[in-house]
């Protein structure tokens, strides 16, 4: 393994032996010693990069050594790790414990050096893995955090991503000694004394690149080959009770050594010879380069994200709507059904995936909620009627502003859980903690491009994989990067791939509505009436305008121009709002710059002629009409069978349906029914439109710990401080039985503790308490009492620098510092 140091550092180390030798003894010799070494910057630093370790704030750097080494937090680091600073820990994890720097520099750039972009990016890596205490120790001395080394290390259970195996040592553990002295022998060793020398002696033949090439001279073709099959892993072959004549060579010189009854391994250095000192096949040191596959005007891309934001507030606000009479039910489960969700999408003229989408994006707006009724149902909140009357533009902004941190993934919808359940739209499975990160990294790769630049997808998610190759994650960030490239161009934050101007205001936390503004259509006040019963509308309408036509007529296709069609069914529903023939044509008129056609004008007045005729009422239901002739011919109508009619009087039938059922049945009929009130009134149908109670939006999902502010962070520090100077404070020997072990908190009886901090109140001296909190946790602290009296000592906190106040019955012991301390 040594094999990487150069003869020039050899030779300097040689001549340097006094400073090595005062290099080593002033080394840090654990962890908690490198933390207590470093300053207060780099130690808050490292609480920001590690922001779990602050929960709670550790009492002094032993507590912070100490978690900063459990297995939850090192795993949650090293998935943190970008691809080259991961491939240096797994390199010093196959390397010896502790590793020389030129050791480590070998196993990434060749016995030779000729990686020079790995040796380059080497110091990167290596301080990396330092700031996030993954790595402590001097150049001669570097060790990897036991945990992560046992993460990171080979095993038959859990292979290394090196590809390497074993070391021979841990390979031939548990072998007979005849077997281990019968393998030396075969490699040309001479025999030893004892298992111990022999597998030094084996180990010693593996590492030395001289005699380890003329072993392999010596060894068959076919030996190569299998050799070929393991070097770059797995390492472990099967073999058959009588193995092949080159296998049988390769292990009885303990090249291959067995590692279980079939089973053989690649000694870790037999596999390092062969790659030339290599741990990696290939480094990544440096990270994939995003370019420009594509440019656009960068003013054809902002007016074209802009039509992207317009047609997404139509979509948006078309959607919330459609559900604010009758929205869908809430399944038992939560989330909403695969039928409601078709439906959606057809009224919403798009597909279930994209459905999926804007029905997420308005719930993570807060736009949509559940109404928390017995009938549990969805529904628009109250905050959908104030985002309606916002400008466009901020309107825009609010989706925007939901979607960029929101960790609801619709692109999840339909596929099936760990259980095989199936994940449905406003379901409570669809949070991935992890989208909100990869989705402002996707926007921010897109941004450093220049103005009006599309990057390569592919490239993307090369650079997103490298910057985070977390094991068992990279296929979701993979998604949520495909999801993010396509959400952000439907939603008008790309246009044609390209970051538009206001979205990158929005990345860059600015007001995305300002740049958007400018870019979006004044909205219109008229239409174009046509003679095939269809208006034009030639922009975004005014919301008064919009919300009558809407009513008045069916959307028949959208885009730049909204083709609105006009039908009895259309008109029916107008005149069931409470509007009259004459207000109709006055609105037509009124909105039209094109004389009202009059195939329309006639529509109206037919189907207001109609409108009435007939009474619906509630009896169970009722059909009145002055026309009995009309009666009789419903009445003889096949059609009728199933409302149940019979006739009590000339001008009225009786039904067995519902007033509801009824009018839906002679509508269907082709009569024009309307409904009448109690008193005989006609009710105009217009529904109330439903919302739900006051609603927030949904809270993200952290991913972790919320990283701390500068605030919490400069906190934590002094506190750590503060209770590392009482652990290490030097107290006086105790005249009787010893206090405890260094950093244990001392024991004293009540009334020793009394007397000795009324003493010290007396003296204005300083003494060292352990106290344990009403909550329970145990620290050690440094005060100057100043008062004793009702169960409390008041005196200076050294440790915490200001003046506090600890019950007595808390402190658990109490002793005098050492005379050159505090």
């Amino acid at each position: 393994m040594g094999t990487g140091r150069r003869s020039g550092r050899r030779d300097q180390e040689a001549t340097n032996v006094p400073e090595a030798s005062t290099a080593a003894a002033n080394a840090p010799r654990s962890l908690a010693e490198a933390l207590r070494a470093r300053d207060d910057v780099a130690l808050a630093a490292l609480l920001h990069a590690r922001p779990d370790l602050l929960n709670p704030v550790p009492g002094d750097v032993t507590q912070l050594a100490t978690r900063a080494g459990t297995r939850a937090s090192v795993v949650r680091a090293l998935d943190r790790l970008d691809r080259f600073a991961l491939q240096t820990a797994e390199a010093l994890a196959v390397a010896p414990d502790p590793c020389p720097y030129p050791v480590l520099e070998s196993l990434l750039t060749g016995t030779g050096g000729e990686d020079t972009e790995a040796r380059d990016a080497l110091p990167r890596a290596l301080g990396t893995l330092r700031d996030q205490a993954l790595v402590w120790g001097d150049e001669n001395r570097l060790r990897l955090v036991r945990t992560a080394r046992e993460l990171l290390a080979p095993s038959a259970q859990r292979p290394s991503p090196t590809g390497l195996g074993p070391t021979a040592a841990e390979a031939v553990a548990g072998m007979s000694p005849t077997r281990i002295q019968e393998i030396v022998a075969a490699a040309g060793l001479p025999a030893t004394h004892d298992p111990v020398s022999a597998v030094s002696a084996l180990t010693g033949l593996f590492t030395d690149p001289e005699r380890m090439s003329a072993l392999l001279d010596e060894a068959p073709a076919e030996a190569h080959q299998v050799l070929g099959r393991l070097v770059w892993g797995p390492p472990y072959g099967e073999v058959t009770p009588n193995p092949t004549p080159p296998v049988r060579w390769l292990r009885d010189r303990g090249l291959l050594l067995p590692a279980s009854p079939r089973t053989v391994v690649l000694p870790r250095e037999v596999a390092l010879h062969l790659r030339g000192g290599l741990a990696h096949r290939r480094t990544a040191p440096l990270p994939p380069p995003v370019g420009v596959h594509r440019e656009h005007r960068p003013q054809l891309v902002d007016a074209n994200a802009a039509g992207q934001a317009l047609a997404a507030l139509s979509t948006v606000e078309e959607l919330v709507k459609s559900w604010e009479h009758a929205g869908p039910l809430v399944l038992r489960a939560g989330g909403l059904a695969v039928r409601d969700l078709k439906r959606t999408a057809a009224a919403l003229d798009t597909t279930e995936s994209a459905a999926a989408f804007w029905i997420e994006l308005a719930y993570a707006a807060g736009l949509l909620a559940t109404d928390g009724e017995a009938d549990e149902r969805y529904a628009p909140t109250p905050a959908f009627d104030g985002w309606r009357e916002l400008p466009p533009a901020e309107r825009w902004a609010a989706l925007a502003r939901a979607w960029l941190p929101a960790t609801r993934t619709p692109g999840l919808v339909g596929e099936q859980d760990a259980k095989g359940r199936t994940l449905s739209a406003l379901g409570p499975d669809l949070d991935r903690s992890a989208a909100p990160e990869v989705r402002r990294r996707v926007l921010e790769l897109i941004g450093e491009l220049p103005e009006g630049g599309v990057p390569d997808p592919e490239a993307v998610l090369e650079r997103l994989a490298w910057e985070r190759p977390a094991r068992g994650t990279g296929d979701l960030r993979a998604r949520l990067a495909r999801w993010t490239l396509h959400e952000a161009e439907v939603l008008g934050v790309t246009g044609r791939g390209a970051l538009s101007v206001f979205g990158r205001a929005l990345l860059e936390h600015r007001d995305a509505a300002g740049p958007l503004a400018p870019l979006l259509p004044e909205p219109v006040d008229h239409v174009l009436l046509q003679a095939d019963l269809t208006a034009v509308a030639p922009g975004p309408l005014l919301r008064p305008l919009a919300e009558m036509l809407a009513v008045l007529a069916d959307v028949e296709s959208k885009g730049g121009a909204t083709v609105y069609r006009f039908t009895p069914g259309s008109v029916r529903r107008a005149l069931d709002a409470g509007q009259t023939a004459s207000d109709l044509h006055a609105f037509l008129t009124e909105h039209s710059r094109t004389p009202v056609p009059q195939p329309l004008a006639y529509l109206i007045d037919d189907v207001a002629r109609r409108h009435g005729h007939l009474r619906v009422g509630a009896a169970s239901s009722y059909v009145r009409c002055d026309d009995d002739a009309m009666l009789g011919e419903i009445l003889a109508d096949k059609r009728s069978a199933s409302l149940g009619l019979r006739r009590l009087a000339p001008t009225v039938l009786a039904a067995q349906a519902d007033p509801a059922a009824l009018l839906d049945g002679l509508r269907a009929m082709g009569y024009a029914p309307a409904a009448e009130s109690r008193t005989g009134d006609v009710l105009v149908s217009r529904a109330d439109a439903h919302r739900t109670p006051a609603r927030s939006a949904p809270v993200p999902v952290p991913d972790g710990p919320p990283v701390p502010d500068a605030t919490l962070l400069g906190a934590a520090v002094r506190a750590i401080r503060a209770g590392d100077l009482a652990a290490t404070a030097v107290r006086k020997e105790p005249a009787a039985a010893s206090s405890g072990a260094p950093g244990e908190l001392p024991r004293t009886s009540a009334a020793e503790t009394l007397a000795t901090v009324q003493a010290a109140a007396l003296t204005g001296s300083a003494v060292w308490i352990g106290y344990v909190n009403a909550d329970g946790a145990a620290s050690q602290r440094v005060i100057a009492p100043v008062r004793v009296e009702g169960g409390f000592v008041t005196g200076y906190d050294h440790t915490a620098d200001e003046v506090r106040t600890y019950a007595l019955h808390r402190i658990t012991g109490v002793a005098e510092l050492a005379e050159d301390q505090v």
